[in-house]
């Protein structure tokens, strides 16, 4: 994922912690604080609660909150539970879809990357979809 500060890290976030509403494993009262089989509480948590690999600070950059603070933690967890009432799917189906979020740069990079591992040159190709160019699906191509 491209960490260039475009916003690709706050939508996988809120992708990855909004899987438990998608999944319909917390019923509409419920906060998504409430789910235990989450890290999103751990977010919540003041940073000596948390534990020690949990960085929080570039999320709460992403979303120009500027100190991890009681106050911006709840302004953190009311950006999610917004997301969450907002929820369609829609916006989110690019992540399901492909492996690689960013900009073209960065997707040449990951290939490059890859080629490197692999000395395959056809390690990976731009696909296409009919209806619509797919910019963010590359597949591995096995042959």
């Amino acid at each position: 994922m491209d960490g260039s500060g475009s916003g690709y890290l706050r939508t996988v976030c809120d992708y990855v912690h909004l899987n438990p509403v998608r999944a319909k494993l917390l019923r509409a009262e419920q906060k998504l604080r409430e789910y235990a089989w989450s890290s999103w509480p751990d977010y919540l948590k003041p940073p000596e609660q948390r534990p020690r690999w949990l960085r929080v600070d570039r999320l709460l950059g992403e979303l120009y909150i500027p100190k991890d603070r009681v106050a911006g933690r709840a302004e953190l967890e009311n950006h999610l539970e917004v997301r969450r009432a907002q929820e369609d799917g829609g916006e989110m189906k690019k992540i399901r879809r492909g492996w690689c979020l960013g900009g073209e740069t960065f997707r040449q990079e990951l290939v490059e990357q890859a080629h490197k591992r692999t000395g395959d040159s056809r390690v990976a190709k731009l696909k296409g979809e009919p209806e619509e160019q797919n910019e963010f699906n590359l597949v591995c191509n096995q042959d």
